[in-house]
């Protein structure tokens, strides 16, 4: 009689966990087809909601968290002078939360090199070494670690396309970083249809404009 009590409890701790986590996948699932679709300021904003309310609930994911960081970065990105700092402040929270989740992730130095891109339109003069080589050394470490990883190749041509030729950016230093990008999304495999999975048109639109 103790064993079957044993096996009932287990049983229903199981099935709980299963609808859970079914629970889990399903609204990440939705909230990531939401962020893919965002275009506009409220869709982004909306998004990193979305994903921090996730994080409150789900709190052993990292996944949550680097999707609000992602949003928020992108928010960062359309915002001029100071006020891109304000997002940026937010995207960082995110993703030190999602770090002190998941150490040594691609996915997430990815995303911290981009909120430190950001950072540098405040002032590109006053900001540019700083905030570029903070940004340089997040995306050489992700190469390092994931080199099959497209991300890290995506996010460094793109920064490398938008730089000032000046500083050593354009086309034409942009492209091998986008070719290595593209050759790796043929064969690269997110860990779970909830991992990031986002860039490959992105570089193919950026390697038509490197030979414009």
């Amino acid at each position: 009689m103790k064993n079957l009590k044993l096996l009932i409890v287990f049983s229903l701790v199981s099935f709980l966990s299963f609808s859970q986590n079914k629970k889990y996948v399903a609204m990440m699932k939705k909230n990531i087809a939401f962020l893919d679709s965002a275009k506009t300021e409220t869709n982004y904003l909306a998004a990193a909601m979305n994903f921090v309310k996730m994080a409150g609930t789900e709190k052993k994911e990292w996944l949550p968290n680097y999707y609000a960081g992602m949003a928020y970065v992108l928010i960062a990105f359309e915002k001029e002078g100071e006020e891109i700092d304000k997002w940026a402040d937010k995207a960082e929270q995110c993703i030190n939360r999602a770090d002190s989740l998941s150490k040594d992730n691609a996915e997430i130095l990815v995303l911290k090199a981009m909120c430190s891109s950001s950072r540098i339109m405040v002032d590109p003069m006053a900001r540019g070494f700083m905030f570029g080589k903070e940004a340089y050394d997040y995306s050489q470490k992700a190469m390092a670690l994931e080199p099959t990883n497209p991300r890290p190749y995506a996010n460094k041509g793109q920064g490398t396309f938008y730089m000032p030729e000046a500083f050593g950016g354009g086309g034409a230093k942009a492209r091998p970083y986008i070719e290595k990008a593209i050759e790796r999304y043929k064969t690269y495999k997110p860990q779970s249809e909830l991992h990031p999975n986002w860039g490959e048109k992105m570089c193919k639109d950026l390697l038509k404009k490197c030979d414009e």
